[in-house]
C-alpha cells in the first residue's frame, strides 16, 4: 500500500510557485511514491517531466479544469503524456453550473470528453466537494448523478473523503458503489471540533482503516493526500500525514 501514497500538489501550491523542482525532490526524500499535478507553475511539461524522472516520483494523475478539458483537450493530453499519466481529473464544477440544469449540462459534456479520451487510453474522473450534495437530480445528489456507476457513464470517481464527511455522510459507506471506478481517492482528515477544519491524516475524526481496506479490494491505484489549508508549514503537514499513513498501512498489513 505504501507505494500508492501520493500528494496533491495544490496542498503545496505556494511552495511550488517558489521552487517546483525543489519541492518534488524534497517530497521524494520524504518518502512519497507519487504526486498529483495541479498546474505547472510556469514550468514546461518537459521540465517537470525531467525532474519526475530524475527523482523517480510517479504521476498519480492531473487535475485539469473543466474549461481546459472543454477547450484545450489535445494540449492537456500532450501534457499528460509528457508527465507519464493517463489519469485526468476534473477538480470542480464551474459556479454557474451548480444548479440542476447546469449539472445535467456538465455531466453530458464531461461524459463526452471521458469517452473521447478513452480512445487514447486515458481515464477522466470527477473530484467532489460538499456542495454537490446540496442539489438533487433524479432523486439523487448531483455528485451521485455525475459519477453514476452505469455502463453508459464514462466519468469515474475521485472521492474526497473529507468532503463526504463534511456533507454529513459516512465516507466508508459512500464509496462502496464505485468499485473499480475509482483509480484515485483523496484523503484528508477533519479536526475534532465545531469547525470541522482540514487536518493531517491521523490527527482528526475520520477512520481511514475501512476506507483503505476497501480501496485495496476495489481497484484504487493511488491514495492522494490533499490538505487545502494548512495551519503550519505545509511541507511539515504532508510529512506528518505520510508518517501516519505508513503507520496505518503497517497496522492493516499485520491484521489482514
Amino acid at each position: 500500500m505504501k507505494q500508492k501514497f501520493a500528494v496533491q500538489l495544490y496542498t503545496l501550491r505556494n511552495e511550488c510557485e517558489q521552487d517546483f523542482p525543489g519541492v518534488l525532490r524534497e517530497l521524494k526524500q520524504m518518502g512519497w511514491a507519487g504526486v498529483e499535478l495541479a498546474g505547472l507553475h510556469s514550468y514546461s511539461a518537459e521540465e517537470i517531466s525531467d525532474v519526475l524522472q530524475e527523482t523517480g516520483l510517479q504521476t498519480a494523475g492531473m487535475h485539469v479544469s473543466y474549461q481546459r478539458l472543454s477547450s484545450e483537450l489535445e494540449s492537456v493530453l500532450t501534457e499528460a503524456r509528457l508527465c507519464r499519466t493517463t489519469t485526468l481529473i476534473c477538480p470542480s464544477v464551474p459556479h454557474e453550473l451548480r444548479n440542476e440544469e447546469g449539472y445535467r449540462q456538465f455531466h453530458n459534456q464531461l461524459n463526452e470528453i471521458a469517452k473521447k479520451v478513452q480512445e487514447d487510453g486515458f481515464t477522466l474522473s470527477f473530484h467532489n466537494h460538499a456542495f454537490e450534495f446540496e442539489t438533487s437530480i433524479d432523486g439523487k445528489s448531483a455528485l451521485e448523478y455525475v459519477i453514476d456507476p452505469s455502463v453508459d457513464n464514462a466519468i469515474l470517481a475521485e472521492i474526497d473523503v473529507y468532503w463526504v464527511k463534511k456533507a454529513g455522510k459516512d465516507p466508508a459507506a459512500f464509496i462502496r458503489p464505485y468499485s473499480h471506478r475509482m483509480p484515485t481517492m483523496h484523503l484528508k482528515d477533519m479536526t475534532n471540533d465545531e469547525r470541522g477544519a482540514f487536518a493531517e491524516i491521523g490527527t482528526g475524526v475520520i477512520d481511514f482503516d475501512p476506507i483503505l481496506l476497501w480501496g485495496e479490494q476495489n481497484g484504487v491505484e493511488w491514495y492522494v493526500v490533499e490538505q487545502d489549508v494548512c495551519q503550519s508549514n505545509p511541507m511539515d503537514c504532508v510529512k506528518l500525514s505520510l508518517k501516519n499513513l505508513h503507520r496505518i498501512a503497517e497496522r492493516l498489513g499485520e491484521n489482514t
